[in-house]
């Protein structure tokens, strides 16, 4: 499966899991505003869902999936892979209820050190150690279905992962309107609170079970044994360990924000993670997918000691990834405060809070493009078992994003604290390129550089035209649903036809790349079974 095909069904996937999450957003800001119980519950949910990135979406997947795919297509073949799949799941299952079990007994330990400031606002502290311990069980869970999906990633079956987190939002989305059902009258928001942290922890077990069946669709019988700590399990866990500081900057990053948005005003971290969901959207859809879909190829050539094709596929991915990551990130800062009147302003989320998170939103977009840009460097890294280098750059990274958040959250509060984020992220991705560059493994092209030069040249040209447009329709943003409807969708319509416009005007965009979109899949022979596994 080519490049630009595995990145459209990540991407297209991740898009509808994406949009179910926005909703979800949307109506839990109506329905609890940024409050006691929704900063509770952000905690709550921030804990295993940050685990859950950093450890098993992060280091496990990058760690697992070259080790994994090595076997696949080395001597042993399917068998090799099958044991050494075998022999991680009864080591990590054990792991997982360890981990767990001791987290679910230290939680108000775990809530102290990241929201001491809770225990000043009657019951805020409490709600917020018994929410999480109530959606923790979701991390085993999850983390289990993060295997699965790395072993369907080796074979190229992207799919099935890409679409689990669509089963999340639909059992949030569920949980909101049962509980504000539930409270009737009363406006209890707790009662949402608790729903929504159950909803997480069943979740959870239906993503796995899924992917455990799509595993198993896949031809892969999978099974748990007792451990054995093998020199293949070995090795994966001291990859693991680098790994989880090198694929997650971001989710420490996202801690490191949890504890200093905690100590500000109340319903600032509800804020920030309604701002951060606006900023998710393009770094999930071309971020992540780009990350997922480049390892398992990029780990092949490499393995096969083809170097140009591993750079040409770097490249590819950075023309991508620039291609549809500078226009986003443009027109969501232009129009950062359109889209937050007309998506969350009402109910108890009033225009105030919108306001504020508006301005979250732009600080947090001026990171976009870095963040993007490590998904697509780091696999240079990880697809070579190098998983230290990107410690070093990570941790460098993470300590100068706490000295800023130190010298800025005093005086500029929840802006300064995403501002901070951003610039730590653009400073990740500098390290990281210069690193590769340094050593032969990866480096700009002029050819590279005139398309990104010309990618400017457009977002530039979309830039203008929203800049006027957006304070154009102001009346509209705040009124009747339709109002807002229509009123975004001209300036969404706009901002698209005049980037595209331009981009194909002065060749920001490769014909050849649209297309590899439109090309229907020649037909599998028995050769690209043996050497690519496509679907």
């Amino acid at each position: 499966m080519s490049l630009v095909k595995s990145v459209g069904t990540i991407g297209g996937l991740t898009a509808i899991s994406r949009v179910f999450g926005f909703a979800r957003d949307m109506m839990m800001a109506r329905v609890v505003g940024a409050g006691l119980v929704a900063d509770a519950f952000q905690l709550a949910f921030t804990l295993p869902n940050t685990f859950r990135r950093l450890f098993a979406e992060g280091a496990f997947s990058v760690a697992f999936v070259p080790m994994y795919s090595k076997a696949l297509h080395g001597e042993g073949g399917e068998e090799e892979a099958n044991r050494f799949a075998n022999d991680v799941l009864s080591v990590f299952v054990w792991v997982l209820l360890a981990f767990s079990a001791l987290a679910m007994v230290f939680m108000p330990a775990i809530v102290w050190v990241l929201a001491s400031e809770y225990a000043k606002i009657p019951g805020k502290f409490d709600l917020a150690v018994f929410l999480s311990r109530v959606t923790f069980p979701y991390l085993g869970f999850i983390s289990l279905m993060a295997m699965l999906a790395g072993v369907l990633n080796a074979r190229s079956r992207f799919g099935p992962a890409a679409f689990a987190p669509v089963l999340l939002n639909l059992f949030l989305i569920t949980a909101i309107l049962t509980g504000n059902k539930l409270r009737g009258e009363s406006g209890n928001d707790t009662v949402v609170g608790l729903a929504l942290a159950i909803a997480v922890a069943l979740s959870g077990f239906a993503q796995f079970a899924y992917l455990w069946w799509e595993t198993r669709k896949a031809g892969v019988r999978l099974k748990i044994s007792a451990p054995r700590l093998t020199p293949e399990v070995k090795k994966l866990g001291m990859l693991i360990l680098p790994a989880t500081f090198g694929a997650g900057i971001y989710q420490i990053s996202q801690f490191v924000d949890t504890f200093f948005a905690t100590s500000l005003e109340q319903g600032s971290l509800t804020l920030l993670k309604y701002a951060d969901r606006l900023n998710q959207m393009p770094l999930g859809i071309v971020g992540i997918a780009l990350g997922t879909a480049i390892l398992p190829m990029l780990s092949r050539h490499i393995h096969t000691g083809d170097g140009a094709e591993a750079q040409r596929l770097q490249a590819n991915a950075f023309e991508i990834g620039t291609l549809l990551t500078l226009p986003a990130a443009a027109a969501l800062a232009i129009c950062a405060h359109a889209f937050c009147t007309a998506f969350f302003v009402g109910g108890k989320f009033t225009p105030e809070d919108g306001a504020v998170m508006a301005r979250i939103v732009i600080a947090l977009v001026a990171g976009l493009p870095a963040y993007v840009i490590v998904k697509i460097l780091n696999p240079g890294f990880f697809a070579r078992e190098d998983t230290r280098t990107p410690v070093w750059t990570a941790l460098t990274s993470l300590t100068f994003n706490i000295f800023l958040n130190v010298a800025v959250v005093r005086q500029w509060g929840i802006v300064g604290l995403a501002s901070a984020t951003a610039a730590s992220a653009t400073l990740n991705c500098l390290l990281l390129y210069a690193i590769l560059h340094r050593r032969g493994w990866f480096h700009f092209t002029w050819q590279l550089t005139g398309k990104v030069a010309r990618q400017l040249l457009a977002t530039a040209a979309m830039s203008a035209l929203l800049w006027w447009l957006v304070p154009q329709f102001t009346a509209h943003y705040a009124g009747p649903w339709y109002d807002r409807v229509w009123s975004l969708g001209v300036v969404v319509f706009a901002g698209m036809a005049t980037f595209f416009a331009a981009a194909f005007a002065v060749g920001a965009v490769d014909k050849s790349v649209l297309v590899q979109l439109r090309r229907r899949r020649p037909a599998r022979t028995k050769a690209d079974d043996e050497i690519l596994e496509v679907e």
